[in-house]
């Protein structure tokens, strides 16, 4: 065959394959391989409890999540926070229903706190919806508090399906016996 010849006698490059793991199979360490010590984490700041009471049932029993940012968030540094058609007034507004439908606050119209997880799911995709369309569009602060408020409702939403999730699975506990759901009446 013509040519063949010619691929053969090209060089091939030469892989070099270092192991750069530093225990051995065994776990004991590898010689030569010094571990630097680990360096002192700083202590943690004190969190801020006002995230646990958007969900008053769930408050008690867990500890608020620690936000990526840990100074304390300033609105004059978000463009047009004062005026009341900003996109950041809008975002608190999708929130508030969001919130009102979840139960972490009473609805603004009828001031009864209740839990539609359906609308409340709406909200938060609507809000999804409109973080998908406007990323990389935003001020920095803005986009840092969307995302704030969008996992704060996510998580809300979340443990409220848990809990109801297991409120049912109890009554049906109560309601049916075992000799029930295997037929030995």
């Amino acid at each position: 065959m013509i040519g063949k010849e010619d691929i053969n006698n090209e060089e091939q490059p030469e892989l070099v394959i270092t192991d750069r793991r530093k225990f051995n199979v065994d776990g004991s360490l590898k010689e030569g391989v010094e571990i630097a010590p680990a360096k002192p984490r700083p202590e943690p700041k004190p969190v801020d409890d006002s995230s646990a009471r958007l969900i008053p049932h769930v408050a008690a029993t867990e500890e608020p999540m620690p936000t990526e940012s840990e100074e304390p968030f300033d609105d004059g540094e978000i463009p047009g926070a004062d005026d009341p058609t900003s996109f950041v007034n809008f975002l608190t507004t999708l929130a508030s229903q969001a919130a009102a439908a979840l139960g972490a606050m009473p609805h603004p119209a009828t001031g009864q706190r209740t839990v539609d997880l359906e609308t409340g799911k709406y909200w938060v995709d609507v809000l999804a919806m409109l973080k998908e369309k406007t990323r990389n569009n935003l001020h920095p602060k803005e986009a840092e508090l969307f995302d704030g408020l969008l996992s704060d409702l996510r998580m809300q939403y979340v443990q409220i399906t848990r809990l109801a999730e297991e409120k049912l699975k109890q009554k049906a506990a109560q309601k049916f016996s075992a000799q029930d759901i295997l037929g030995k009446k």
